[in-house]
């Protein structure tokens, strides 16, 4: 491609349609990073203290309830730490929450189990009822939309805040961090930002084959201004304020609980592995590793060498994801032809589809403006 283009810090490349480079070649993530996160992130004694106060009020807002905060679990790293902050530094009583879509790992699912033994604390599951998930992570399918997690994430924030809203729980803790996530993954790459009720609602009566009579949906209106401002819950956001290393935090959970790693980000659900690993690439070209490798070598955690030889060839081997294919369809009950039909079908974008991304939109830059959201949003 004659026009490609790579940043020369970090391995974001023109696979973004809105990339830019500046006259040093460096991107704008990388610029953003510097200017915007990290004047404005400290996990010292700052950070500490921050961390502790807010601990203190989360206790005193908690007390003569059975828990003060909650935190939604899925037995990857960044919400296993989370719970382990929790605990072990912010002496917090939290409920772990877990939503089962359908597609946990046998080793999220141990990985749980092991957390809520080795910390003692409480685990509450909701399971999604599988028929309409399943029906709607068709329709998804069938849409063309490079956005195939926007099903399950529906699910898990959704459950997760109605859970709470419900049982008058006001914090909700979440894995959300710079450490691992400051490069903010391009909405063209299946990143559309938030719960959209009227998306999922077009594209469900569009290719659905049910109602959805008990699917969780909050849309992020509702969360950003009626959770927030009416209801008065908090998210908060503990890893941004310890020292929070990928490699260490691995390691710590394995050594404290027998927590075992994931070879990749978002390994957990095996749904979201096939997604990341197969159809994104190779349907629509885009790699998630690429931001998430970025947000590594932004943070002094992975070389750009090491980002660009593991990016050079897929995570997982081709009889393995030839198998998770097969897999895959014969869950959602279609064929591997059918399956591949949809998979070769045209490509599309969620603005085929009604949607409020302008709305949405409008939010985001206030955010930004304010200095509630730091990473890059366009």
């Amino acid at each position: 491609m004659s026009d490609y283009s790579i940043c020369k810090k970090c391995i974001m490349d023109s696979s973004d349609p809105n990339l830019s480079l500046n006259s040093d070649g460096v991107c704008e993530y990388c610029q953003n990073f510097e200017q915007s996160i990290l004047p404005n992130w400290d996990t010292g004694s700052k950070g500490h203290a921050e961390l502790m106060a807010l601990a203190a009020k989360i206790k005193q807002e908690g007390v003569g309830k059975e828990f003060d905060c909650i935190i939604g679990l899925s037995g990857g790293l960044d919400s296993s730490y989370t719970a382990y902050v929790a605990k072990e530094i912010m002496g917090l009583r939290p409920l772990l929450f877990h939503v089962d879509a359908g597609w946990n790992t046998d080793q999220a699912v141990g990985n749980i189990e092991k957390l809520v033994d080795g910390l003692g604390l409480d685990l509450y599951t909701e399971v999604i009822n599988w028929e309409e998930m399943k029906s709607l992570q068709v329709a998804f399918l069938k849409s063309q939309i490079p956005d195939q997690d926007f099903p399950q994430d529906t699910a898990f924030f959704s459950g997760l805040y109605k859970f709470a809203r419900s049982h008058k729980i006001k914090y909700v803790l979440t894995g959300a961090n710079y450490s691992t996530e400051c490069c903010r993954e391009p909405e063209e790459w299946g990143a559309y930002p938030g719960i959209d009720a009227i998306l999922l609602n077009d594209i469900n009566s569009q290719f659905g084959q049910r109602e959805l009579k008990s699917f969780p949906v909050v849309d992020i209106l509702s969360y950003k201004i009626i959770y927030k401002y009416i209801y008065g819950m908090e998210v908060v956001k503990p890893l941004n304020l310890v020292p929070y290393d990928k490699a260490d935090a691995e390691e710590t959970l394995a050594k404290l609980f027998g927590w075992k790693k994931f070879q990749h980000k978002h390994h957990e659900s095996r749904f979201t592995r096939f997604y990341e690993d197969y159809w994104m690439p190779r349907k629509f070209g885009y790699e998630k590793r690429r931001a998430h490798f970025s947000s590594l070598i932004m943070t002094g955690q992975m070389t750009r060498d090491q980002a660009l030889e593991r990016i050079s060839k897929p995570e997982l081997d081709e009889e393995f994801l030839k198998n998770e294919f097969e897999y895959v369809a014969h869950k959602l009950d279609l064929t591997v032809e059918e399956l591949e039909a949809i998979f070769n079908g045209e490509n599309k974008t969620a603005f085929d589809y009604k949607n409020k991304r302008f709305l949405i939109g409008i939010g985001a830059r206030v955010m930004s403006f304010l200095g509630l959201e730091r990473r890059l949003f366009r």
